[in-house]
């Protein structure tokens, strides 16, 4: 899995939600189109895993928690910009999303869980503000930031 394969994996997601809202509503149509058991869903969690093996995925480390932006806000995937981490049972700097966030949680361990919730797609607000948790063991997690934009506070 290359940069330009995982772009083009992310970017039948991004089309999909390009322009929508970010709230409660894309949070369930996201879960109901996408599942967590589906295809697709599956597809992009494997390139997650084997992109992290390869090294060019969350090739950074601080606080134990391994991360790094793969993509940057881009037309190819409809201005967002994709995050990934990979947490084992912490809990990450505050920040906020002027923009909004999506999360695409995939637990490494059966009862990994990322603010709560377990395999599949967070959708978060506008102007949201959280310090990102995972409990339950290791998960690696997806972020889509319209614009690339967060804000760390603390």
């Amino acid at each position: 899995m290359t940069v330009e394969e995982f772009t083009t994996l992310i970017a039948g997601v991004t089309g999909r939600i390009a322009g929508q809202t970010l709230d409660s509503q894309l949070d369930a149509r996201l879960n109901a189109e996408l599942p967590a058991d589906g295809a697709e869903f599956n597809a992009i969690f494997e390139a997650c895993k084997d992109a992290i093996a390869a090294g060019w995925m969350c090739n950074r480390e601080a606080g134990g928690i391994r991360f790094g932006r793969v993509i940057k806000p881009t037309d190819a995937i409809h201005g967002f910009s994709v995050d990934v981490v990979v947490m084992d049972s912490c809990r990450g700097p505050h920040h906020r999303h002027t923009n909004g966030e999506i999360d695409m949680i995939m637990p490494l361990d059966a009862g990994a869980k990322f603010d709560g919730r377990g395999k599949g797609w967070l959708v978060y607000p506008a102007g949201h503000a959280h310090s990102p948790t995972v409990t339950g063991g290791k998960a690696i997690v997806l972020y889509l930031l319209p614009g690339g934009a967060i804000e760390f506070t603390k």
